[in-house]
C-alpha cells in the first residue's frame, strides 16, 4: 500500500502553492506597511536633523513665495469687511488700546517672536523623553498642519492688519523699536510680509495646548496649556499681526494635521501607548 501511493505521488504534478487565506500570515508588503505605520521609538539623531531640515525648509518655501502686494491688500480689505459684517471687526481698538500700554505691548511683541518657536520645541522635547510611544504620531500633526499652512501662503497671500494704512492700526515692533516680527522694521526686507493666513503662531500654538492637557495630569498644567493659544490670540490681535479669521485659518490647518496623523497610526496621539519597545535598525 505504502509503494502505490509513493508510485501515484510521483506521477503528479506538483500543486501550486497555497494561497494566503484569512487568518494567515499577511503578504510581505502588509507587513511591512503595518511596521511602517507602527509607532515606534523615536531616534535623537533622525528627530533633530528632521526638526532643522524641516524648519529650514518651511522658512525658505514661506519666504519663497511671491509676495503679491495688490492681492495680499485686497484680500486683506475683504477679511476686514468680513469680519465688520460679522461684528467681530474688533482689531483696530484692541491694537490701539494695548499700543498705548508701553510695557505691556512690549512684552507682547517678544512674546509673538519668540515663545511660539521655544515652546513648541519644548513640547517636542518633552513627548520624546516622556511620551515616546506617542511622539511620532504628534510630530505628524504638526509637521503636516505647516505643511498645509505654506500651500495657503501661496494660494491667498493676505496683509497683516498693521500694513492696511488707511485702517490705521500700529506696527508695535516699529514704533517701540524692539526686536520682533521678521516682517517689521529692518528685517522686512528677507521674510515675506503677506503670509500672514493661516496663523501659525494659532496652528502651533493650539497643539501644544492639546498635546499638553491630554497627556499630563497636573491640573496647573492643563489649564496653562488651554490658556496658552487663547493668550497668543490676544497677542497676534493686539500687535496687529494678523485678524481673527487668521487664527480660524491655523485651527483648521491644525485639524488637517491631527485628521492625516489620525488616518495613518489609526489612533490620535494620546490613545498611543505612552512607551514602545526600541526597535533595531
Amino acid at each position: 500500500m505504502g509503494e502505490a501511493t509513493a508510485r501515484t505521488l510521483e506521477g503528479r504534478t506538483a500543486a501550486p502553492p497555497p494561497t494566503v487565506e484569512r487568518g494567515d500570515a499577511p503578504p510581505a508588503e502588509h507587513r511591512f506597511l503595518r511596521r511602517l505605520r507602527s509607532p515606534r521609538h523615536p531616534r535623537l539623531w533622525f528627530e533633530v536633523l528632521l526638526i532643522a531640515v524641516s524648519y529650514w525648509t518651511y522658512s525658505l518655501v514661506r519666504n519663497a513665495v511671491p509676495e503679491q502686494r495688490a492681492a495680499a491688500l485686497r484680500n486683506a480689505d475683504w477679511i476686514w469687511r468680513a469680519e465688520q459684517t460679522l461684528h467681530i471687526a474688533v482689531e483696530h481698538t484692541v491694537n490701539r488700546a494695548v499700543n498705548s500700554v508701553t510695557w505691556l505691548v512690549v512684552g507682547m511683541n517678544y512674546y509673538y517672536a519668540t515663545l511660539h518657536f521655544l515652546l513648541t520645541i519644548g513640547v517636542l522635547v518633552w513627548l520624546y523623553r516622556w511620551h515616546p510611544g506617542r511622539y511620532a504620531a504628534a510630530r505628524l500633526a504638526l509637521f503636516a498642519t505647516t505643511g498645509v499652512a505654506l500651500l495657503g501662503y501661496y494660494l491667498y497671500p493676505l496683509a497683516p492688519p498693521r500694513l492696511m494704512e488707511n485702517i490705521g492700526f500700529v506696527d508695535t515692533v516699529v514704533v517701540h523699536h524692539t526686536w520682533g516680527s521678521m516682517a517689521s522694521g529692518n528685517l522686512a526686507d528677507v521674510s515675506n510680509q503677506y503670509a500672514a493666513m493661516p496663523s501659525m503662531h494659532i496652528g502651533w500654538s493650539t497643539w501644544c495646548g492639546l498635546t499638553i492637557a491630554m497627556l499630563t495630569r497636573a491640573v496647573w498644567a492643563r489649564v496653562l496649556a488651554v490658556l496658552y493659544p487663547v493668550v497668543t490670540l490676544v497677542v497676534i490681535v493686539s500687535t496687529a499681526n494678523h485678524f481673527w479669521l487668521d487664527a480660524v485659518g491655523g485651527v483648521l490647518c491644525l485639524a488637517f494635521g491631527f485628521a492625516l496623523s489620525y488616518a495613518w497610526y489609526r489612533a490620535f496621539p494620546f490613545r498611543l501607548a505612552r512607551h514602545v519597545a526600541v526597535r533595531r535598525a
